[in-house]
């Protein structure tokens, strides 16, 4: 295995469960609390592109795995 499928695979779960956090986290904040609800919704952000990088990896590497092999012979 690539080092590059292995990362893929193992950051896009986890940059999807901190987007899912840090939404939740932010519908859950009031007026005052620390950190603020724009600071959570940033994070929310930033987690949700880094989900779509690491999918997008994912799909590329796996694809061009699947080209590179030879098709199985009967």
């Amino acid at each position: 295995m690539g080092v590059r499928l292995i990362l893929a695979a193992l950051f896009t779960p986890v940059f999807l469960a901190g987007t899912a956090l840090f939404w939740f986290w932010a519908t859950q904040t009031g007026p005052g609390d620390v950190p603020g609800a724009d600071s959570l919704q940033t994070l929310t952000a930033i987690c949700a592109g880094l989900s779509l990088f690491a999918l997008t990896d994912l799909i590329i590497v796996l694809r061009r795995r699947r080209r590179r092999r030879p098709p199985p012979s009967r």
